[in-house]
């Protein structure tokens, strides 16, 4: 099953990316909101388009799904960061998503910083 991000793009095209290291199986779980984090008060992601993010996030919980940390998506993430979970996401509906949950009953959730 692919698993849709915050794909707060122009095009509203879901946008899908491993979050598991393929050698280890380890899922990439930011270990702390990214600065513009989307699950954060007052819109730091300065999106005009707040309706979308309820959408979007009502499609990933349903299908036990998880929202990748925008900063970690390719082509917005710095040199070496790779993609993770957002934690903002993980947070208040982590219990939701298959993914964290497989991860934490197998001890493969990995933790890593936001990038800066």
């Amino acid at each position: 099953m692919p698993i849709e991000t915050d794909d707060l793009f122009e095009d509203d095209t879901a946008v899908c990316v491993p979050v598991a290291d393929e050698a280890t199986g380890e899922i990439r779980l930011l270990s702390e909101p990214c600065s513009t984090c989307i699950f954060r008060p007052g819109n730091p992601f300065r999106t005009t388009m707040p309706g979308r993010i309820r959408s979007m996030v009502a499609d990933v919980v349903a299908a036990e799904g998880h929202v990748t940390c925008h900063s970690t998506l390719p082509g917005s993430a710095p040199a070496g960061v790779e993609p993770a979970i957002c934690r903002g996401f993980a947070d208040t509906y982590g219990d939701r998503s298959l993914a964290l949950r497989l991860g934490d009953a197998l001890d493969l959730v990995r933790e890593v910083p936001p990038p800066l």
